[in-house]
């Protein structure tokens, strides 16, 4: 299958496209930079800012590991494709975007999958995750694409959800206008390294053995290990029957937010201490969160509002459609604290902050 796939260069998004790239699938992805992207053998790359989706170029054909416009490219797309020089010939009219509907429908796209958040963007960041989700919607729908997969947000509808939560709810309604079936999964925390989440909760608990805590740590959530995620991505790709369905998926353990700060203090080689303070305001929380971690700061606020609603799985459905071998959570653990060990130094930020940020 022809598979498109939205914010690659994210926490989850990276590691889906390794994923596919296991099976048969062909696999394009839209990034803002190509610079700066290190595309893996065979994917293919267009240049695209979903804020912009008029100036939208295609950089490398799928299956191939050329620059578009070089002898080992497609002669037929844009030649003044730049390459790794950047040398193009910038005034033959080559160079100018396309929308990226055209793109998507140039490549015979059969299935996106929608993995971009704008949480780092500030106070604004609903407006503009509504922005990027009406525009890639236009231009999956523009370029015929048959199936849209997105990653959302647990929370029952009914709860007072946070604003964080109810962007992840607004951007499920923005991509369900599609001319395509709609495939939603809904996560809570997902525990692995590069995950914001998982950052605050980590160095919570690395830096303070005695916590004082608000009431949110008594708060449910379903952690999940981020590999687990990517299996049910790439599981619901292959199988027909969830197309235009929405999914619940969680770890195998429902825990409270005090329970997790615990057992990450364990793996870390510690106990902890809890003190509950139950006057500690969701914006005194964010205010400790901000000075106890170095996860951005736009970043902060949202997820930790978003700690005060129940995040546990209901809807056990995808677990007959799409089986998958959940990691438990102290082993979740063990493994993100493993990949952080192993990358400490090389300079890789633990969140991103940019006006789109892909999951």
């Amino acid at each position: 299958m022809r598979v498109l796939v939205t914010g690659a260069t994210g926490f989850v998004g990276g590691r889906l496209v390794s994923k596919l790239r296991e099976t048969d699938h062909e696999v394009t992805v839209t990034v803002r930079d190509p610079d700066e992207y290190d595309a893996p053998d065979g994917v293919g790359v267009v240049r695209a800012d979903l804020l912009e989706p008029d100036d939208c170029r295609l950089i490398r054909e799928p299956g191939s590991d050329a620059p578009v416009g070089t002898d080992d490219g497609d002669s037929d797309a844009d030649s003044g494709a730049d390459d790794e020089g950047g040398s193009g010939d910038e005034d033959d009219g080559d160079d100018e975007g396309r929308w990226l509907g055209d793109v998507i429908a140039d490549l015979d796209v059969e299935a996106a999958y929608y993995l971009v958040h704008s949480m780092g963007a500030g106070d604004d960041f609903a407006e503009l995750d509504r922005t990027l989700s009406a525009n890639f919607a236009a231009a999956a729908d523009g370029g015929g694409v048959s199936r849209v997969i997105y990653l959302g947000g647990l929370g029952e509808d009914d709860d007072d959800l946070s604003e964080h939560l109810r962007s992840r709810r607004e951007v499920e309604r923005m991509l369900a206008d599609g001319d395509y079936d709609l495939t939603v999964l809904r996560a809570a925390v997902v525990i692995g390294d590069g995950s914001a989440s998982f950052a605050i909760i980590r160095q919570l608990a690395e830096k303070l053995p005695v916590m004082v805590t608000p009431q949110w740590v008594r708060t449910e959530c379903q952690p999940i290990y981020v590999d687990d995620v990517v299996a049910y991505l790439a599981g619901v790709l292959d199988a027909p029957e969830t197309a235009g369905e929405t999914y619940e998926i969680g770890g195998p353990e429902s825990l409270t937010y005090e329970d997790v700060l615990r057992r990450t203090r364990r793996a870390l080689g510690g106990e902890l201490r809890v003190v509950p303070v139950p006057v500690l305001t969701p914006r005194l929380s964010v205010g400790w969160v901000r000075l106890v971690t170095d996860v951005d700061p736009d970043v902060v606020e949202p997820l930790v509002e978003g700690m005060g609603n129940r995040v546990v799985v209901s809807d056990h459905r995808i677990e007959e459609v799409v089986p998958v071998d959940r990691t438990g959570f102290d082993e979740a653990v063990r493994r993100a604290l493993d990949a952080e060990d192993a990358r400490r130094g090389v300079g890789v930020s633990e969140s991103e902050a940019d006006s789109e940020v892909p999951v």
